[in-house]
């Protein structure tokens, strides 16, 4: 399970846009299964944005896209990853989220 002592909250200007996890929607989270000590641990969090716009709140350990540069060193870090509607779809898709797809994306999903 997740470190519920780290925090989960965090606000972001990207080109123009203000990203806030606190005033956002939780649509869905995944957890890799490591401890937030784990150089490979991520914790992220898709959410859906007041005015539409999807975005991820990702936290990770040194090994991870999450890590923060200190130098010539790694650490764990967490940042706001801005997505279009396609990436929020296909990480849905990609974490197993077939309830949020199809609260969410139901327009997209064919009968196969």
């Amino acid at each position: 399970m997740p470190d519920s002592q780290t925090n989960k909250t965090m606000k972001s200007i990207i080109k123009l846009k203000r990203y806030d996890t606190e005033t956002a929607t939780v649509v869905a989270e995944h957890w890799n299964g490591r401890g937030s000590s784990d150089f490979k641990y991520v914790d992220e969090t898709l959410y859906l944005g007041k005015a539409g716009s999807w975005f991820l709140h990702g936290r990770g350990g040194g090994m991870t896209e999450y890590a923060d540069f200190h130098g010539k060193s790694k650490s764990k870090g967490a940042r706001i990853v801005p997505l279009t509607p396609d990436e929020a779809a296909d990480w849905l898709e990609a974490h197993n989220q077939s309830e949020a797809l199809e609260k969410h994306f139901a327009d997209r999903i064919k009968e196969a």
